[in-house]
């Protein structure tokens, strides 16, 4: 019996998935002005010509890596199990610590200067800003009808924010987890 080989749409897809994660690996590895659409495919292991049959320009490629960071993100934040406070906030600090943040923070430092990137990556952080604040209050058990809660909440996805621009440079780990525990405390006595 004979391999069976997928169809085409389902290489298609899979070729498109596995340069769409290889942009996202680059940008966390090389920057933006390293990250090429021959490095990509070259990381994907695909010709740059199957690359640009997907994504006809580098704009195209990672505008579509934009799209993908915001959909593992927030796919990352949806599976966290409901745990105790402070096991959410380290979770939430983690997503921002980790390589989708770090290529997340490439495409914006990428879109401040690219006028053709800026529109997609505001909105597509606008969207992703929401549902990462959605989902905090849902895991936090949040009642954002108490006056501060809100802001608390979203103070706390700053904070992380700001701890996964301090880990770009030095692994700041020690100093990240007693700030952590200060926020689970916090957000204990904010929102009990």
């Amino acid at each position: 019996m004979g391999a069976v080989t997928p169809p085409k749409q389902d290489r298609s897809r899979a070729t498109r998935q596995r340069l769409l994660a290889s942009a996202v690996a680059c940008l966390a590895e090389r920057g933006w002005a390293g990250s090429t659409v021959s490095v990509v495919a070259e990381h994907a292991g695909v010709s740059r010509g199957a690359a640009q049959h997907h994504f006809p320009t580098r704009e195209d490629l990672f505008t579509g890596a934009v799209e993908y960071v915001a959909e593992e993100r927030s796919a990352a934040l949806r599976a966290l199990p409901v745990q105790g406070r402070a096991e959410v906030v380290a979770a939430l600090v983690d997503l921002y610590t980790g390589p989708l943040f770090r290529a997340a923070l490439q495409l914006w430092v990428a879109a401040s200067n690219e006028a053709q990137l800026r529109p997609r990556v505001t909105e597509l952080e606008a969207r992703v800003g929401r549902e990462t604040h959605r989902i905090a209050v849902e895991l936090l058990g949040a009642d954002e009808t108490r006056p501060g809660v809100r802001e608390t909440v979203q103070g706390l996805l700053d904070m992380a924010r700001g701890l996964g621009l301090a880990n770009l440079l030095t692994d700041d780990r020690a100093r990240r987890e007693r700030v952590v525990a200060q926020w689970a405390r916090l957000l204990d006595d904010v929102l009990s």
